[in-house]
This record gives C-alpha cells, sequence and structure tokens, in this order.
C-alpha cells in the first residue's frame, strides 16, 4: 500500500472513530457538533478542495458539488450523522478502488532489465568501463560473456551465442560470429566479443524500446468515467429544481408557508445526493477485480474492466503467449540407425551443453548417461559439437557442420530447428526441435470467436514458415512474422487506425512491453513474462492460461451488467422518493434512510 492510500486510511479510520464517539458518548451538544464537525472535514476537506479548484476552473457542476450542497444542507437541518455518512461512505468507496489499482502497479525503472549498466571501452591497453551515453560512433567496446550487449554493433573479432529473447521473444540462442550485426539489450552468453558501435545510446534498439515502454501510455484515450459525465448534468438540475422548490411555491399559493417548502427543498437535496451512484459503481467494479483475482487474473482497475467488455479483436503474441515457449524434440528422422541409438549418441555429445537445444535432447533421451563414456567434446561456435563417444566421432549441429566436415547429407527444410548429426563421417540423420501450442490454448481460440470477437491476429518475431504453421493449427486468419519490437507497435496501430476494432494484445516477454503499452488493453502472460512487460500491461495473466482471458471477458461483461443495473435502480428509486418528498410524504429521516437504504441494495 503506497502512502497516499495509508494516509486516506488512517483519515477514514479517525474520522470514524470520532464520529461514532460523538454518537454514543453522552456529551454535551456543542461538543458534540464540534465532533461531527471535526469528523466531517477529516474525510471531507479534500473533496470541498477538489470541488473549489473545479469552480476555479470554470467546471462547477460534477458530483463533488453535489455531496457538498447535499452535506452542507444536512447540517443545516441538524442532520450530522447524515452527512457524515454521505462523505464517509464515498471516501471508503474511493479507498478500495484505489487500493484495486495501486497494488497492481509497480515503477518502470525499477524492472527495466535490458537497460545497459555499462559499456567496457579498451583505452591504452586497459578495458574501461564507462556509461553507454559516453560512446560514439564508430567505437570499439568489449562484451564478456554472460554481460548485456550496450549499443548496437557489428562484431570485428570473436564468436558466440547471444541471447535474443529480450528483443524478439524467442528462447533458442542465435549464434553470432565477425561480420554479424547484434543489438542492444540482447546478453553475450559466451566467449569475448569486439564490437564496432554503430548506434549512439539513444538511437540503439535498447533505448527505443525503453522509450516506447515510457511513452507509448500516453496515447491511451482516458475513459470518462460514468459518474462523472451523469453528474454535469445531474447535478445543475437538482441545484435548480431545489431552487424552484423553495422559492416558487410560497410565491405561487398564498396558504403555503416558505419554511415548510425550504425544508422540503432540503429533503430534496439530501435525497437526490449521488451516495448510491458513487459508492455502487466503483465498488461494483472492485467486486469484478476481486473476483477475477481468484482465477489468476489481475486487473489494474475498473476503467481496463469496462474497456474488456467491448474488446473486439485480440493480438497475440506467439512464443510463451500461444506456445509453450520451452522447446522439444518433435521429430526423429534417424538413417541405418535405431532412433535409440540416435538419441543415446546425440545426448551423449551433447552431455556438456548448457544450450535449449542440448537440453531438449537430453530430455528426449531419458536415460542415464555414462560419462566414462565421453572421451572428448569440443563446442564450435556457430556450428555446433564435436565429440568422441567410446571411440566414435560425432557431429552434432546445423548444415554448417555438416558441410565443414565435408559429411555427405541431404539438407532438409522442416518447421522448427533442425540438427543434424554424423558418426564416424557418416551421415545417421537429424531430429526437429519446436516450440509447441499449449494444450489451454486450441479450444480456448475457439471461445474467443464464440464470445463474438470479430478478429483474432497474431504477431511473431519468428520465421514465417514456423507463424504460419501455428495459425494453421489455431485457425487464426492473420498473422505478421519476423517483427522487431517496434515493428509490433507499427502493425498494431495500423490495426487500431480501423475504427470498427477495440483492440487487445496478449504478449510475453520485454520484446512485447512496447506493444502491451500501446494497444487499448495489453494483457501479460505473467507466468512466465518478464517484469517489464508486466509493468506495461493493463491485465496480467499469473497463471499464465489463455482460458483465463476467456473468463476476464465473461467477468467483465458481467460487472458493466450489474454495475448498470445499480445505476438504473438507484436513479428509478431515487426518482420516485424524491417525487414523494417534494409533496411532503417523506421527511428528513425517510430521505437519509432512503439514500443510505438504497446504497446498501445496490
Amino acid at each position: 500500500m503506497n502512502k497516499k492510500l495509508k494516509n486516506l486510511l488512517k483519515k477514514i479510520l479517525l474520522s470514524l472513530t470520532i464520529f461514532l464517539s460523538a454518537i454514543i458518548m453522552p456529551l454535551n451538544i456543542y461538543i458534540k457538533i464540534s465532533l461531527y464537525i471535526a469528523s466531517y472535514l477529516i474525510v471531507g476537506y479534500e473533496i470541498l478542495l477538489k470541488s473549489f479548484h473545479n469552480i476555479r476552473n470554470g467546471e462547477i457542476f460534477d458530483e463533488n458539488l453535489l455531496m457538498i450542497i447535499a452535506t452542507f444542507v444536512a447540517f443545516i437541518l441538524g442532520e450530522y450523522t447524515g452527512a457524515i455518512a454521505i462523505i464517509l461512505f464515498y471516501q471508503i468507496g474511493e479507498f478500495f478502488q484505489s487500493y484495486a489499482v495501486n497494488n497492481s502497479r509497480k515503477s518502470i525503472s525499477k524492472l527495466m532489465n535490458i537497460r545497459p549498466d555499462y559499456a567496457n571501452i579498451e583505452k591504452n591497453g586497459e578495458i574501461i568501463q564507462t556509461s553507454p551515453k559516453n560512446i560514439n560512433i564508430n567505437d570499439i567496446i568489449i562484451v564478456k560473456s554472460g554481460e548485456k550487449i550496450p549499443l548496437d554493433g557489428i562484431i570485428l573479432d570473436g564468436e558466440s551465442t547471444i541471447n535474443t529473447s529480450a528483443l524478439t521473444g524467442e528462447s533458442i540462442p542465435q549464434t553470432a560470429v565477425s561480420g554479424d550485426m547484434v543489438l542492444s539489450g540482447c546478453i553475450n552468453l559466451s566467449g569475448t566479443l569486439k564490437i564496432k558501435v554503430i548506434k549512439t545510446y539513444s538511437e540503439s534498439t535498447a533505448s527505443k524500446i525503453l522509450d516506447l515502454i515510457e511513452n507509448a501510455t500516453n496515447k491511451k484515450a482516458k475513459i470518462e468515467n460514468f459518474i462523472t459525465k451523469f453528474a454535469k448534468y445531474y447535478t445543475p438540475i437538482i441545484v435548480v429544481l431545489a431552487f424552484i422548490i423553495a422559492t416558487f411555491p410560497p410565491l405561487i399559493f398564498n396558504n403555503e408557508t416558505f419554511s415548510t417548502w425550504l425544508y422540503r427543498a432540503m429533503v430534496f437535496l439530501v435525497l437526490s445526493c449521488p451516495c448510491a451512484l458513487v459508492i455502487s459503481v466503483p465498488l461494483s467494479f472492485f467486486a469484478g477485480i476481486g473476483l477475477a483475482s481468484k482465477y489468476g487474473i489481475l486487473i489494474k482497475g475498473g476503467n481496463f474492466l469496462e474497456l474488456l467488455s467491448k474488446i473486439n479483436c485480440f493480438v497475440f503474441d506467439k512464443t510463451g503467449t500461444l506456445t509453450k515457449g520451452n522447446f522439444e524434440v518433435v521429430k526423429i528422422n534417424n538413417i541405418n540407425i535405431s532412433q535409440e541409438e540416435f538419441l543415446k549418441n546425440a545426448s551423449y555429445a551433447e552431455y556438456y551443453s548448457d544450450h535449449p537445444i542440448a537440453k531438449s535432447i537430453k530430455n528426449k533421451y531419458q536415460h542415464n548417461i555414462d560419462i566414462k563414456q565421453i572421451i572428448d567434446t569440443e563446442t564450435i561456435q556457430g556450428f555446433g559439437v564435436k565429440a568422441n563417444i567410446n571411440n566414435n566421432i560425432i557431429y552434432i549441429g546445423n548444415e554448417k557442420i555438416m558441410k565443414k566436415f565435408n559429411i555427405d547429407f541431404a539438407e532438409v527444410d522442416d518447421i522448427g530447428t533442425i540438427v543434424y548429426m554424423a558418426i564416424n563421417n557418416k551421415y545417421v540423420g537429424y531430429l526437429v526441435i519446436s516450440d509447441q501450442i499449449k494444450i489451454d490454448t486450441l479450444n480456448s481460440i475457439k471461445d474467443f470467436y464464440n464470445l463474438g470477437i470479430k478478429k483474432i491476429i497474431m504477431l511473431t518475431g519468428d520465421k514465417k514458415t514456423v507463424a504460419k504453421n501455428i495459425a494453421e493449427q489455431l485457425n487464426i486468419s492473420k498473422f505478421y512474422s519476423n517483427l522487431l519490437p517496434q515493428e509490433k507497435v507499427q502493425e498494431l496501430e495500423k490495426i487500431m487506425q480501423n475504427n470498427k476494432y477495440k483492440v487487445a494484445f496478449v504478449g510475453d516477454g520485454i520484446n512485447d512491453a512496447p506493444v502491451l503499452a500501446r494497444a487499448d488493453i495489453g494483457i501479460a502472460m505473467g507466468g512466465i513474462g518478464s517484469d517489464a512487460e508486466i509493468e506495461a500491461s493493463d491485465m496480467v495473466i499469473i497463471n499464465d492460461k489463455i482460458s483465463s482471458i476467456i473468463k476476464a471477458i465473461k467477468i467483465s461483461r458481467q460487472t458493466i451488467k450489474i454495475a448498470k443495473q445499480n445505476i438504473y435502480f438507484s436513479i428509478s428509486v431515487k426518482t420516485a422518493i424524491l417525487i414523494l418528498g417534494v409533496i411532503g410524504y417523506t421527511s428528513i429521516w425517510g430521505a437519509v434512510f432512503a439514500d443510505v437504504g438504497v446504497s446498501i441494495i445496490a
């Protein structure tokens, strides 16, 4: 809980304590009134100030003014408890709503783990750490194993495996050799690289992504609260009607006293207080947010819950969102060797490697490995592994390793990552490693269409063949592949230019943070997602299930339905009792009871 919310809670508790003391304790009437005023000012002075500033800025009629008028009238009539209850209930509602929103927000600056902390530059034979902002184009920087690449550049010397997941969202590390371009924000997993800088820090990929995250939320349209809209019309009408009730009847009818109609006007004002609305509407949303959290869905405010009910276009990231984000062996094509023997040799050769591809092969083998049989292994950066297993020389890796050692093989074009293997210079086949669609995803996509979602689109940094295969399996008619984060934002903005669509983007990973922030609603798959994308989003699916979004849509629509019922109920009951109050069939006590009663029912 932040400091502002703690202070509000303290004020509510203090005001409530003083209020109850004034009611329960046998005190002098003047002391009681003093306590009532103190209780009122503790929770109400900020509303008084807000209304004063609004009036000074030309925004005279809103729900704040009506509550002030109603509570002042209640004080004039001696209904101190009613005045304080109105303002207390309103502030309690505000507290719960603010708590639900603020509890889900964290500072972006603490979560930007792609931001480079330093850059290594060589001067006079020494490596010096300096700020990336001090590096110029054509400078030579050194990136050691395990360090982030601070600036975009070209590799001059060295070979390595680069973790690009922060930018592309893809889990398989990429091989980088001399002459290759590397982007800031990636992590150098092995080897030392000398890189010639081609972009300054402000123009680097990491910097641009950070700017998009920090500035994209400024493009969001603010959804004006219904109560504020309603109060713009409701408040002036009520004030004018109260004035007419107090003044016109005594002037028109000789037998009517001014004091009688002034009393009725005051009753009318107390009855007209929008207490039921200002409490029931935010608390309806709070209840919806609370229910969603039970299903592993974090919604960062009532405005997003309301907007979710209007979404008719969903845009999905692929890896880690629609798919599992971890890689598996999906196909083995063994030649002149049994599948078990093929997997055994592959697993033994990859035993000492922590590469995701190696891990998926070892997971597929599922047998204990006798390391005594592993005589020697050598990792050949950018190619694969050469190993001596029981005096058999094994080559395993991409097509480059086959060509490097002049092994006769048939290059294949399958969907996924192809790993070739040869034993003693004889080609023995290949295996395909691929990401798998989540079990939960297939049925969920159908459910989106059943809920009336008009369009489903997939954006991914993966290659076209992989994207097309996933899209066809899921019946997603449109997809865009080979996209960098800023290109995802551009494609999303093109979709949003079509006024027919309210667009939600669903993604995971830092690479998705800018597009999450830009969408009408950004939904983060938080189970495996990064802190940055969780911060940039408006909703987080903690349990990482696409089906939870279906549940969130249903909760959203039901919440809006209940909120509207409360609004219609409150207004209709208020109208009926207001008429009774005008003709003298309701006292001030009846007005307070009706106001509180309607609030409780709503």
